[in-house]
């Protein structure tokens, strides 16, 4: 009898082993599944924009771009979050307070203003931004060689002298040179300083019109066009998301329109010593990527698009009664 009740006990303790196995077993599998399951960690970036028009549009897609380039890819290894003001500033201080709360691994502010927000509200996320003419002047970094430790970036600065001796090799008789941009915009006030210092050196004088809303646009540029042989509009967010509105009013009264960026002259403005924003774009991707690789913002120098391109559109020269000089147009990249 003790015999079989031994024997008993030692399959009931086997038959738990087993049980308890197999529970290890099933266990072990579901941890496994969990973990095969569950996805890998993305790197968060925002991009913040203040407006939508042609140039800026180039600018986040060459990011974009180059970022997938680098293996930063949408939806795979990163997790994008685009956001864009409206031209509002409310809506840009709003973009840039939600961006650092959800803290993102990087934030790419696009122009001055968005780029201002981000580095008032982001003291510890890194800071890539783009299309800030004057990064020193908008109080965003200290020095373009040492830029604020968690702050650095790209710079759309446009060579304004050679801008305005474009509008003159046109013009030959240019007296008066009219400039629409926004007042309190700080890029905007940077780039029509040196309109007024290289027009000067030309015997030009520059007639300022200030606006503070897109809504503005059309009405100050009516109001100069009597006064003025041709306009030169800056790189100015304000201005150029309305630029349609300008071209009517300018138009109406045939007074020649030149930009400060290649796609606006597409859109109908004679012509410019502009820079390529979508290269400017990849240019911002490629540092945003090495700080999402682990690279300090603060040893990055703000960097520059050095290579401008003479770009014209015919039918708006022809269009405001324009010849286009045979030695410019040899040189240009010619845009229907």
């Amino acid at each position: 009898m003790r015999r079989v009740q031994v024997i008993i006990a030692l399959l009931v303790a086997m038959l738990l082993a087993l049980a308890g196995c197999g529970q290890a077993t099933k266990t072990e599998s579901v941890q496994q599944k969990a973990e095969q399951a569950s996805p890998e960690k993305k790197v968060k970036v925002g991009i913040t924009q203040i407006a939508e028009h042609p140039a800026l549009d180039s600018i986040r897609k060459g990011i974009i771009d180059q970022l997938a380039e680098e293996g930063f890819k949408d939806g795979e290894t990163m997790q994008l979050e685009y956001l864009n003001a409206q031209n509002d500033m409310n809506n840009v201080a709003t973009i840039a307070q939600q961006m650092v709360a959800d803290k993102k691994d990087l934030i790419i502010p696009i122009t001055t203003p968005s780029a201002q927000a981000v580095a008032q509200q982001a003291k510890e996320i890194p800071v890539v931004f783009s299309a800030v003419t004057d990064p020193v002047a908008a109080k965003i970094v200290p020095a373009l060689d040492k830029p604020a430790e968690n702050i650095t970036g790209t710079s759309d600065v446009s060579p304004m002298d050679k801008q305005v001796q474009l509008v003159k090799e046109f013009i030959p008789s240019l007296k008066k040179l009219g400039v629409i941009y926004n007042t309190g915009e700080v890029n905007a006030e940077v780039q029509v300083g040196m309109i007024e210092e290289a027009a000067k050196a030309l015997g030009v004088t520059v007639e300022k019109a200030g606006v503070s809303s897109s809504n503005e646009v059309k009405q100050r540029t009516e109001s100069i066009v009597g006064k003025v042989d041709a306009i030169l509009i800056p790189v100015d967010n304000t201005v150029v998301s309305s630029f349609e509105a300008l071209l009517t009013a300018a138009k109406a009264s045939k007074v020649p329109v030149f930009a400060s960026d290649s796609d606006t002259v597409k859109r109908g403005a004679v012509a410019t010593y502009g820079i390529d924003y979508y290269k400017l774009g990849r240019q911002t991707g490629v540092m945003a990527s090495r700080v999402l690789k682990g690279e300090k913002p603060g040893s990055m120098p703000v960097e520059t698009l050095k290579d401008v391109q003479l770009v014209m559109n015919e039918a708006a020269a022809k269009n405001f009664g324009l010849s286009v000089p045979d030695e410019l147009k040899a040189n240009a990249q010619v845009v229907k």
